[in-house]
């Protein structure tokens, strides 16, 4: 199977699936542009999930333009729709997300990163945003907080 490696990127294409580095999003049977930031209004879920561990570290949204950055700098970039604006994870917390590959799924408006986490994913200083189980009609506490919010964010 041959690979294409882009911005330390690297991406194993689909025998059928033929992509131009320089070109993104890119199309697929010239069709469906990849991701397909036509629907939703342009804002795609992105999930990050660890290279190594495949543990899923946080869910959030891309647009066209973060997408493309990310793509450039190698390290995760997202949409806030809370501030609406680019979000550079790790910006205001130091806790980064370096892009090891990035996958679409099959209906072209959902991206899933695969990154290298540095420090906590999570604004709540978990590893993971996903620190709660629900059992029955509890919900537990499941990982340990690695560093506290306050001491990060300064709130």
């Amino acid at each position: 199977m041959a690979h294409i490696t882009m911005l330390n990127l690297t991406v194993t294409p689909n025998v059928s699936v033929v992509r131009r580095a320089k070109l993104l999003p890119s199309r697929v049977n010239d069709s469906m542009p990849i991701p397909d930031f036509s629907k939703n209004d342009g804002l795609l879920p992105a999930i990050a999930q660890d290279a190594a561990t495949g543990e899923v570290l946080m869910l959030a949204y891309m647009n066209a333009e973060s997408f493309a950055e990310t793509q450039r700098s190698g390290r995760a970039v997202y949409y806030s729709r809370s501030r609406q604006k680019l979000w550079r994870k790790g910006d205001d917390s130091g806790h980064t997300q370096h892009v090891k590959a990035i996958y679409v799924d099959c209906d072209a408006d959902t991206i899933l990163l695969k990154v290298e986490q540095v420090g906590a994913a999570c604004h709540e200083g978990y590893r993971s945003c996903f620190f709660r189980q629900v059992q029955g009609s509890d919900v537990v506490v499941t990982a340990e907080r690695l560093v506290e919010p306050g001491d990060v964010y300064g709130k």
